[in-house]
């Protein structure tokens, strides 16, 4: 399948990845771990190219949880020297393109080396006005949930913000993702049907595609085939059939 084969007019705005199997695809091919999560680079400059191709508005990645902190310190090491490398080697590419970087996460527990790195090409990229490219690093959604609470307790001590009841505004506006709108779209590689933590809050009616593939072995054909199955279905944020027939039908 190419990207031809889809309705340019249903595309996603918004789509999330969990970029899963880079361990499992470098056993299978009997190489180090190190390997697999090198050679996912590899797909994750094929995605961001193609949905930059497609005018996708935001492609969110996880790519490094809070709970990956608990792997081997060697594999860290390399996950996070991996991270140092592609941004290094992409940065003048995506800023050629118009992508803006922007991350997501717990971003102060990275060694200081890699957050300047990553900081450096958030500021660089911080005027683009093309896709963004949304990186989610040290990051889980328990937390960023709890983040946004105690960011509204803070700012109604300090008199920001009135007392009473929290609406969803309110707190979605309090998330990492503030500003944002929430994934149409979330696709997971490797067949677990696991969200991992990932995107709890914003995720409440995204559409979600698993597919057996591998991340290394993740290609644009099998990012083409997520967004055409994602347009045949219809999307009812609660309704029924009837009620959309009658009305427009969100996208």
């Amino acid at each position: 399948m190419d990207n031809h084969s889809l309705d340019r007019d249903k595309l996603p705005r918004h789509i999330a990845i969990i970029m899963d199997g880079n361990g499992r695809w470098a056993k299978r091919h009997a190489l180090k771990r190190v390997l697999g999560h090198q050679k996912g680079m590899d797909s994750v400059r094929v995605v961001v190219e193609s949905c930059r191709e497609l005018n996708v508005d935001v492609l969110t990645l996880y790519a490094f949880s809070a709970e990956n902190w608990r792997r081997p310190k060697t594999e860290v090491q390399a996950l996070m020297a991996l991270l140092k490398r592609y941004i290094n080697s992409e940065i003048d590419e995506l800023h050629k393109h118009n992508i803006r970087i922007k991350g997501i996460g717990q971003l102060e527990k990275l060694p200081g080396d890699i957050l300047r790195t990553f900081n450096g090409a958030v500021q660089k990229t911080r005027n683009n006005t093309g896709m963004i490219l949304n990186i989610a690093l040290s990051y889980s959604g328990r937390d960023e949930i709890l983040h946004a609470v105690n960011s509204i307790l803070e700012k109604r001590a300090a008199g920001e913000l009135s007392c009473g009841l929290v609406d969803e505004a309110t707190l979605s506006g309090n998330l990492f993702t503030a500003g944002l709108p929430d994934p149409d779209l979330l696709i997971r590689t490797s067949g677990e049907y696991r969200i991992s933590n990932f995107l709890l809050w914003q995720i409440a009616y995204t559409e979600i595609y698993v597919t057996d593939i591998l991340w290394p072995d993740f290609t644009s054909e099998e990012l083409y085939k997520a967004i055409f199955d994602y347009q045949q279905r219809r999307r009812r944020f609660g309704r029924t059939d009837e009620q959309l027939n009658t009305k427009q039908e969100p996208v």
